[in-house]
């Protein structure tokens, strides 16, 4: 499912990231994939597009898993030498998608890709993983660390590293969260960001260079290092109190995830939640238009809830106990494949 607007695409690029070749290049990877012939009968049983993939161990139970990694936030690491919160995002972009799908993570293992295998390095990253799975209530039974100085180059050199991970969780097959039983008039719930979490980096830092530059009560580089939010308890609290109907993880493409749950309806998005600073500071200095601004960013929303609109009351009370500021945020239409923002005079749909 490509999402992206050409509009979208003019601020990557000018940032250099072509994300509509990269979309085409994705496409013909996953129509390849699809081929696979294992053998035997697919156990697959939600479909290529959706936040994670289930694999139905039994008649009864799902193995669901994610894959995912941290992006260029990881140059902002090497810049400021501070380690120790990357892992963190690590974590939250596998599980807050594995959990999308009503799965329980269970636990992840961590891939980390160095130029030099600094100690202290490899101890902070380990740090951010262990808050991480701590704050998601996952294991890390595992993983590889490999120095590849060859392929990983740093910002500045030797501080180069990826760091990636693949989670996993269960979920039993009758209660899957696939967002088919998304209706016109159900409530959308939207859960706060924390800025930026670990999407729309290379527009980021382009717009935002100096780390050092006074940004409210700390830095740019601190601002950009504030870690993405895990927010795996409070959907699974929200599953055993409500008919949850659809999860999104709102990454890249912004608002526009909703679509991945269900492209047969539409969303409007009429009283979103509040834009950080950061945000506006990056359309400022990288002149980026409102258009792309939404394409691109979560834009203060970094996850959202969909349940029947009689339940709104009751979720919206239980999220913000985890998360303050959770708040209906919209509704869903019957203009299927369309996303609205009237507050912002902007629609947007599938190409």
């Amino acid at each position: 499912m490509q999402l992206n607007s050409p509009m979208a695409d003019n601020a990557y690029a000018r940032a250099g990231v072509d994300t509509d070749r990269t979309g085409r290049a994705i496409a013909g990877l996953v129509e390849v994939l699809r081929t696979i012939d294992p053998g035997r009968p697919s156990r697959s049983v939600v479909g290529s597009g959706h936040y994670a993939a289930v694999i139905a161990l039994d008649e009864r139970t799902g193995l669901a898993l994610s894959t995912d990694g941290v992006g260029s936030k990881v140059i902002v690491a090497e810049q400021l030498e501070r380690y120790d919160t990357v892992g963190i995002d690590c974590v939250a972009m596998n599980v807050n998608d594995l959990v999308c799908v009503g799965a329980e993570p269970l636990a992840l293992l961590d891939y980390i890709a160095l130029e030099d295998a600094d100690p202290d390095v490899l101890r902070q990253i380990a740090v951010g993983l262990k808050a991480g799975a701590e704050q998601a209530g996952v294991e890390i039974p595992g993983g590889e660390v490999a120095q590849l100085p060859e392929l990983i180059r740093g910002h500045p050199s030797p501080r180069g590293f990826d760091l990636a991970a693949s989670a996993f969780g269960v979920v039993q097959l009758d209660s899957l969260i696939t967002g088919e039983r998304i209706a016109p008039d159900d409530a959308v719930i939207g859960l706060p960001s924390s800025g930026l979490h670990s999407n729309g980096y290379t527009l980021a830092r382009r717009a935002l260079p100096d780390l050092g530059e006074p940004f409210g009560h700390h830095t740019v580089g601190d601002e950009l290092l504030v870690p993405t939010v895990i927010y795996v308890r409070a959907a699974l609290d929200l599953i055993r109190s409500c008919d949850v109907r659809g999860l999104a993880h709102i990454t890249g493409d912004g608002l526009l995830n909703l679509l991945r749950l269900n492209d047969q309806v539409g969303f409007t998005i009429d009283s979103p939640l509040p834009v950080p600073a950061i945000f506006e500071a990056i359309a400022e200095r990288a002149e980026v238009s409102p258009e792309d601004m939404w394409l691109a960013f979560n834009m203060g929303c970094g996850f959202c809830c969909v349940v029947p609109a009689d339940q709104a009351g009751t979720a919206v009370a239980l999220l913000d106990g985890h998360h303050p500021g959770a708040a209906r945020i919209g509704t869903v239409t019957a203009e299927a494949g369309v996303v609205e923002l009237p507050h912002a005079g902007l629609s947007f749909g599938r190409r």
